[in-house]
This record gives C-alpha cells, sequence and structure tokens, in this order.
C-alpha cells in the first residue's frame, strides 16, 4: 500500500488535505511512530513536509466511514447527487462548499452531513458569490454547525487567523507558499505585495532565515489579521504596511533581494512598482491566470515592463500553481533582474 509519511506537527493539516482532496485511504488505520505518522493514501500525491512510501501495511479499520455522497445517499434523489459537488475546501476547522442552485433547499442537510463525518469540520459553509473587489473577498453563508466564520488555519508549521469571508486566503496554495519558503535563502529582504492576512511574510519569517520580511496589504480586514498572525508566531523579523502598494513601495525607499506579486488578476500592473526596486539578482515572483496555451503572455507582460525600464532579466521558472477553470490555470513565473 502507499502512505504518506509526516511529523505529528503538520499531521493535522496534512489529514484534512487529504480528506478534502479524497485521497486518505479511510479503510485502513493510520501508522504511528515516535515522532511521525504515516496515512494510508489511495493515489500518489505531492505535500508539503510529507514523504511518500511505496510499499507499507496498515492495519484494517474497523470503523465504517463515509464519503459525503455516500452519507447522503438516503437524503438526496439520484438526480440531486448526481449534481453534487463533494470537493470542499478546508480552512482551519471550516469546510467551504459550492452548492448548486437546484441544491440549495438541501444545503442544511449537506452541511449537517458532512459535520457527521467529519468530525474535525466544524463549521460548515457555502460559497455565495465570486471573489470579489479591491479586497477579493467572497461571501459565505453558514449552513451547518457553529455561527462563526474566523479560525485558525495552520499549514507549514504556521498558524493564521482569519475569518474567511472578509479575508481572501486559498489553503490550495500551501505547496507554493512551502515551494517559495525552499528558494528564500539566508539575509535575503523579501517584499511580499498584496500580503492578505500575512499568510506569505509568516511563512517566511517562520520557516526561512531571511533578514527582513515587509508584507503590504490594502484590505484593514486582512491587515488586522496579519498583526495578530505576527504574534501568534512569535516573529520579529517581518514588518507590516496597511495600504496601496503603489503609495507605501515608494517610501520604504529600499532595494529587495526577492518580491512576490501574488495577484494573478492584475499584478501585471504593478510591475513597474516591483521593479523600482529591484537591482541586479533580484528575483521576482510574477502570478498570472492563464489558459495553458498561453503562458507566454506572462513572459511578454513581463519583457514589457522590464523593456520599458530598461532593464534585462532572465526566465528562471514557470510553475503551475493551481486551476481557476478547465484549462485556466494560476501560474508563477520566476524571474531574475541581470
Amino acid at each position: 500500500m502507499l502512505g504518506l509519511k509526516v511529523k505529528h506537527k503538520y499531521a493535522q493539516e496534512v489529514k484534512s488535505d487529504l480528506l478534502s482532496k479524497g485521497i486518505f485511504d479511510k479503510d485502513y488505520l493510520p501508522k504511528k511512530e515516535k515522532e511521525d505518522i504515516i496515512f494510508p493514501i489511495i493515489k500518489s500525491i505531492t505535500l508539503p513536509n510529507t514523504i511518500q512510501i511505496e510499499s507499507i501495511e496498515f492495519e484494517k479499520s474497523t470503523k465504517i466511514t463515509l464519503s459525503l455522497k455516500e452519507a447522503l445517499r438516503d437524503k438526496l434523489t439520484e438526480k440531486e447527487l448526481a449534481i453534487l459537488k463533494t470537493a470542499y475546501d478546508t480552512t482551519g476547522d471550516i469546510a467551504i462548499l459550492e452548492i448548486d442552485e437546484e441544491l440549495r433547499p438541501k444545503e442544511h442537510i449537506i452541511g449537517k452531513t458532512l459535520l457527521d463525518i467529519q468530525k474535525q469540520i466544524k463549521v460548515v459553509v457555502r460559497k455565495d458569490g465570486n471573489h470579489e473587489g479591491t479586497f477579493r473577498t467572497q461571501k459565505m453563508k453558514i449552513i451547518a454547525g457553529e455561527n462563526r466564520l474566523e479560525t485558525t488555519h495552520i499549514e507549514n508549521g504556521v498558524k493564521l487567523l482569519l475569518n474567511v469571508e472578509t479575508v481572501y486566503f486559498s489553503p490550495r496554495l500551501s505547496t507554493e507558499r512551502d515551494r517559495i519558503n525552499k528558494l528564500v535563502t539566508a539575509s535575503e529582504e523579501v517584499l511580499v505585495m498584496f500580503s492578505g492576512c500575512g499568510v506569505y511574510p509568516v511563512n517566511i519569517g517562520k520557516n526561512t532565515k531571511a533578514k527582513h520580511v515587509v508584507g503590504i496589504e490594502i484590505n484593514p480586514e486582512g491587515h488586522n489579521y496579519a498583526l495578530k498572525n505576527v504574534i501568534l508566531n512569535k516573529l520579529k523579523n517581518v514588518e507590516l504596511y496597511n495600504g496601496d502598494v503603489k503609495e507605501i513601495v515608494p517610501k520604504l525607499n529600499k532595494k529587495y533581494d526577492r518580491i512576490l506579486m501574488p495577484l494573478p488578476k492584475s499584478a501585471e500592473d504593478f510591475l513597474d512598482v516591483a521593479l523600482s526596486v529591484s537591482k541586479i539578482g533580484t528575483i521576482i515572483h510574477f502570478y498570472d491566470f492563464l489558459h495553458e496555451d498561453k503562458f507566454e503572455e506572462a513572459h511578454k507582460k513581463i519583457e514589457k515592463a522590464c523593456k520599458k525600464q530598461s532593464l534585462k532579466y532572465k526566465i528562471l521558472n514557470t510553475i503551475k500553481c493551481g486551476q481557476q477553470s478547465p484549462k485556466v490555470y494560476r501560474i508563477c513565473v520566476d524571474f531574475e533582474i541581470c
């Protein structure tokens, strides 16, 4: 059998991720070791802070754990089951579902059933709109569980306090954040534009030897949570600003070794700002949403911005780090100023 080995401190985070992806093999019991736990999985997967084991024996579970669709079989019609979306995101102890209009009359039943089969989840919400506005937030409706939208999410060994409705946050990007962590070298000065609840600054501040990390977020709610998360994770090397990147960055009067631009829909509008505080050797992580056949458009945006400021650069990597819709991906282009 396949297993996924993880340190105890990351176990709950990894288990939640496996459950939400439908990869945790519920027919078998996890194997506990002194410092690690090994989860049974039904197919290969790469997750941060884990090691996949190709051949391992697990003890059979005597407990019957149903999937959401199986648990709803006696509560929904066959037609309703056919359109039920069973995948969901887990942020802390809050599950975030997408429920089509036709199933809205049954949303409480769906939410309550999820609570019954996933005991680590305490609140179930459904998306009540798209990410919109300058703050990229999304309306949520509580359909089961406790009456709250605030939670503490754990990833890559850091704790993140946030409100899932008033702050933009994607648990699906934990792998990308871990990738960035591993790229940061000792004594780097790092700038994070659009830093939200502090997810990138806190990850980098806690998991790397960066000298100094600056985060800038325009949403006051996100900024306030970021301030709390710096304290929550006992960090001394993270500095946060609330306001518009275009107004704050010039006032900092500083050049950076690494710049992150995790705003896929309009990051190109801020490339000039990022380039203005770069130097030879600066690495910039530029994010974009693009069709799988048009990734080169991101390269063209970078080329145009660099040409305007008479800067030389080289593309280091183009990484898929999420999917927005069929064949449309969130990508990150890592490029270096030469």
